[in-house]
């Protein structure tokens, strides 16, 4: 407990040192060391007493205890929603973290939190004018024909302002928030001091998992020259999908607190509106998203880990008129080594082949133990009536959804174990997954047969490639790429036969509705 207290007083000293540097030009009491600590206290001793009081008045198991739970849920993702907007930064970027995790976390916390990705605070344009004339040597008039004031939008670290340069071209321009550096360290000594108390008051809820993502994560997102490189990788790694753009990074105009890039527009990839206003099928960016993301995840292991829809755009190509997907926001990437990515491939693949031995085999492996079950459900966000069943051939109902959702409240313990037992790669992954499920959600194409054929197939590629390099013999090589060969053939047949069926169908019931 004591080391709980040193920490604290490493950060508040620290605090008082960062804030006294800048009383000099102006003061706010959200930046004071001291003020963001004692907010961050208080908000952890509430909740904490929330759950210990309220909960203790009702007997355990009973709809009553049930309904005061939900209750407190609510009033605690909302205590805790005012502190990340009070605090801001990183208070903001872990509460965006928790309101992605839509099939791990109750759901009082994960709808309460979203709107963490639209409430973002902005730095005044005497801040932003500040930091770029810092950080490029030079007056904004001096480096560009216009600067829009208003900003295109606010995140956690940043905002992006749109501008005109002298030769003509339109860039976007990502600058951080002047405070963000000094403070980000700090912060992570508090909430890793906060959860230690919370693990102590409740064993059952250890988030140890969060803060070493936060260790390990944020430092990096500060750095914009590794988002601008993340950036170029990720556009030649893929440069196979034409579908797919990418901004191109004007490195003479960037920094680590500043990026400019070039500028790109489209509606977010979960506004249907938008998509049937300019003619783009919800279903075809549902499948190239899938593809984009199999590639990312199965074949390559380098993974964007933050497709909310604000970074994923869509629109369609003035000069070609075919659709496109525009992926921004590269600061936060996932490097996954071989043996994860295998060992997930295998799982993946026996997850959409019912294979429940090599669900459970490769789930152990992957650090589950004997909780493979609900890793397994945590993964596809299905029950494990549908995974026994086969998730490719069950669509999601509405009630299988909903019964999900309520058990990431029933089963939070549990789940909690699981993500502090299981390789740090699969926590972003999990983010991840949970935010393209909910643009699936939203576009009506969750669990369509077409994103398993893709992981299928990416899958088969991945574990095909691996073998071969293994391989120092040409016959085993040629016979690798034989079965890789067959294997996709039967997959390619399979889709076949599913668009086949899907077109008599729809002649069947456009037969009927003219009868």
């Amino acid at each position: 407990m004591a080391s709980w207290f040193l920490r604290l007083g490493a950060a508040a000293t620290a605090g008082l040192v960062v804030s006294g540097l800048y009383v000099a030009s102006r003061v706010d009491p959200n930046d004071v060391g001291l003020v963001r600590i004692g907010r961050a206290v208080t908000t952890t001793a509430v909740i904490s007493f929330d759950y210990m009081t309220s909960l203790k008045r009702v007997e355990y198991g009973t709809e009553e205890y049930e309904a005061v739970k939900s209750q407190v849920h609510r009033r605690s993702a909302e205590r805790l929603l005012d502190l990340c907007c009070a605090n801001r930064g990183t208070f903001i970027k872990v509460g965006q973290h928790l309101g992605g995790l839509d099939y791990l976390l109750p759901e009082e916390y994960t709808s309460t939190l979203k709107v963490l990705h639209s409430r973002a605070p902005q730095s005044s344009l005497r801040d932003i004018h500040q930091v770029i004339q810092e950080d490029l040597g030079k007056e904004i008039p001096q480096l560009f024909v216009s600067f829009e004031e208003t900003p295109l939008g606010a995140a956690s670290w940043a905002q992006v302002h749109k501008a005109v340069l002298h030769d003509g071209r339109t860039v976007a321009i990502k600058v951080q928030h002047p405070k963000v550096q000094s403070q980000c360290a700090k912060d992570i000594i508090l909430m890793e001091v906060l959860v230690e108390a919370v693990s102590w008051l409740f064993p059952e809820f250890s988030f140890a998992w969060l803060v070493d993502e936060a260790k390990k994560n944020m430092p990096l997102e500060l750095d914009f020259l590794k988002e601008g490189h993340n950036t170029e990788e990720v556009a030649d790694m893929l440069k196979q999908f034409q579908f797919l753009k990418v901004p191109k990074i004007h490195w003479e105009l960037s920094t680590r607190r500043v990026l400019t890039m070039e500028f790109m527009e489209g509606g977010q990839v979960n506004d249907r509106e938008y998509m049937k206003k300019n003619g783009i099928d919800v279903n075809e960016i549902s499948r190239n998203l899938g593809k984009l993301y199999s590639e990312m995840i199965f074949v390559n292991g380098f993974v964007h880990c933050d497709p909310h829809p604000g970074n994923v755009l869509v629109r369609k190509s003035t000069r070609t008129n075919k659709t496109e997907i525009v992926l921004l926001d590269h600061g936060l990437y996932q490097t996954l080594t071989e043996e994860f990515r295998l060992d997930y491939c295998h799982l993946w693949h026996s997850l959409i082949r019912t294979d429940m031995k090599g669900v459970e085999m490769y789930s152990r492996r992957l650090g589950a133990g004997d909780l493979y079950p609900l890793f397994a459900c945590m993964i596809t966000a299905r029950s494990w009536a549908s995974i026994t069943k086969g998730i490719d051939q069950t669509p999601v109902s509405k009630n299988e959804d909903v019964e999900i959702r309520a058990n990431a409240a029933k089963y939070l313990p549990r789940i909690n174990e699981l993500l502090n037992k299981v390789p740090r790669q699969m926590l972003l992954l999990l983010k991840t997954n949970d935010l393209l499920r909910g643009i699936e959600t939203s576009l009506q194409t969750r669990a369509s047969a077409s994103s398993f054929i893709n992981m299928s197939r990416c899958c088969v590629r991945a574990v095909s490639r691996y073998e071969k390099d293994k391989s120092k013999s040409w016959y085993r090589k040629l016979k690798i790429s034989l079965a890789e060969a067959l294997v996709l053939w039967q997959i390619n047949l399979y889709e076949i036969l599913l668009w086949i069926k899907a077109s008599l169908l729809g002649s069947w019931i456009g037969a009927y509705s003219g009868l």
